[in-house]
């Protein structure tokens, strides 16, 4: 990886990436594609109730088809949920993960918009399942993706 922008972390989480994998049996799924660069993000979760009663995500991983920078962006955001509450988790923003990993080249940061948009689409993937509506199964176009 010689001659990139990217920072230290993103290298890091692209070359041991956290919290990789597919999560069987699965509480809610997120699912996001961009058909420009071709990055396709899937989220799991297991999610909980802690002492409060509040749910939280117990536990999260990811499957990304991607670059160097949709691979970091999904690790980052994993680390960032896990043991979150759902409120807190819907509350990570793309700057939120960008920030995390000490930025992100400009032509990358859509990476990091699906990244949070992948875990945001788990949550409410989530929400649906508990009022008993299915998941479609197909992956959701990022909307937000200017690429």
């Amino acid at each position: 990886m010689e001659n990139t922008n990217y920072s230290e972390t993103v290298k890091k989480h692209f070359v041991n990436p956290h919290n990789m994998g597919k999560i069987e049996n699965a509480d809610a799924v997120g699912k996001l594609g961009n058909k420009i660069c071709g990055d396709v993000f899937w989220i799991y979760l297991k999610i909980r109730k802690n002492i409060a009663g509040e749910e939280y995500i117990k536990d999260i991983k990811f499957q990304t088809m991607g670059c160097a920078a949709a691979i970091s962006t999904s690790s980052m955001i994993t680390d960032l949920a896990k043991g979150k509450t759902l409120t807190e988790a819907m509350k990570i923003t793309n700057k939120d993960v960008a920030d995390s990993l000490k930025g992100l080249p400009p032509i990358k940061m859509h990476c990091s918009n699906m990244a949070a948009d992948t875990l945001h689409e788990a949550i409410e993937d989530y929400k649906k399942r508990k009022k008993g509506i299915k998941s479609k199964g197909s992956i959701k176009k990022c909307s937000r993706c200017k690429r």
